[in-house]
């Protein structure tokens, strides 16, 4: 029975572990041919529905695929398998969970609607609040239901929510409108839609020298303010801290538009500014099979180590648990290169943590002066 999970009735039989973009149509006969699958073994003379075959999300289950002609490198999963199961207490539920995701999810795609994980979440709460109780309940399943029909989640009719903001060089047209000129978007920036559709259709045009992709808000909106990108000519991009599946779309997206352009990172001197920047740099095993589909060669610009010198020692603070958690995790991390354990050696030796906005010590506009200077020495790893 076993066999006929994995060979049949999830499309587990392929061979790379990745998620397809589909066309609702598409998507639509993977969840009817899983739906009859399971009902034919349901009619069998002996049923025996006690487990779902899933594409493992963690960090046993994770490879590294290193370019050969570039230095990108990117997370991606293994053919090995987790489980939910129907027999197991403790997993029942999430075996139901699954199947009143995709039931939920054909409707949208029938209704040819775009909903996000929170709409989601509300749906669920008012339809199956036996089964559904929070928000991470909800994000889980959906990587499940990826995970099981190896489809995207843009695929099955969830639209990325989003933080992002962008800002500087950048001409932003969709088809039949008029161009957004980045550059003019005062300190708030020009916000990134959520519709990955939408952001695959623009075009873009920049006569830049530098993406920078920004941890803080508030760093971004000083570095707006000062209009840094036209000193040194970029393109400013934050996510508001941990990175949005939607701004990532579009850091991608630039980056096959514009490959000669480096992507530099400013992200607090801590292991967490380091996750962040890891993130953009390799996918995340979260993401599962769409981990890989969003890594840009993002560059370390700071801070780092060697800016601790620039600022006082009464404005770094201890490391939190948090740090401390995601340090043993970076630690294990096959890909990380070793300039970046060396930084993250030091900080956990140290014990503690420094934020961008230490530097303010000499000033508001020194900031752009640290950047500026760090850029054109190439001072970035």
């Amino acid at each position: 029975m076993w066999e006929l999970f994995q060979s049949s009735l999830f499309f587990s039989h392929q061979q790379l572990c990745y998620a397809d973009i589909l066309s609702p149509s598409q998507v639509r006969a993977r969840i009817e041919v899983a739906v009859l699958n399971f009902l034919k073994i349901l009619n069998s003379p002996n049923p025996e529905i006690t487990d779902l075959p899933l594409t493992s999300r963690n960090s046993k289950n994770t490879n590294v695929h290193r370019g050969l002609m570039s230095e990108n490198s990117h997370i991606f999963l293994s053919h090995s398998f987790s489980k939910r199961s129907l027999v197991r207490e403790n997993a029942a539920k999430a075996f139901v969970r699954v199947w009143k995701m995709m039931e939920i999810c054909y409707q949208i795609l029938v209704e040819e609607k775009r909903v996000t994980q929170r709409e989601l979440y509300y749906k669920l709460l008012c339809n199956s609040s036996d089964y559904f109780s929070s928000q991470n309940q909800v994000n889980r399943t959906i990587q499940d239901v990826v995970a099981l029909l190896h489809c995207s989640r843009y695929s099955l009719g969830i639209m990325a929510s989003t933080r992002g903001l962008i800002a500087g060089r950048l001409l932003l047209q969709e088809p039949n409108k008029e161009a957004v000129d980045c550059s003019v978007c005062k300190s708030s920036g020009h916000p990134i839609s959520g519709d990955l559709s939408m952001l695959e259709s623009l075009s873009i045009k920049t006569d830049a020298r530098y993406i920078i992709v920004i941890e803080k808000h508030a760093i971004f909106q000083r570095l707006v303010e000062d209009c840094f990108f036209s000193q040194v000519p970029s393109i400013l991009v934050t996510a508001k801290g941990y990175p949005d599946l939607a701004t990532r779309f579009l850091l991608h997206k630039m980056t096959k538009a514009f490959p000669y352009l480096p992507v530099l990172a400013l992200v607090d001197w801590n292991p967490a500014g380091l996750g962040i920047l890891c993130t953009f740099k390799y996918g995340s095993i979260g993401m599962g099979l769409e981990a890989y589909k969003y890594a840009c060669n993002v560059r370390w610009l700071g801070m780092r180590g060697d800016d601790l010198q620039l600022i006082p020692q009464e404005s770094m603070s201890p490391l939190k648990p948090k740090d401390k958690q995601i340090a043993r995790s970076l630690t294990s991390l096959e890909m990380l290169p070793d300039d970046y354990q060396e930084e993250l050696s030091l900080m956990v030796q140290i014990g503690k943590r420094a934020e961008i906005e230490s530097l303010y010590c000499h000033g508001y506009d020194f900031l752009g002066k640290y950047l500026a200077k760090k850029i054109v020495q190439a001072n970035y790893i």
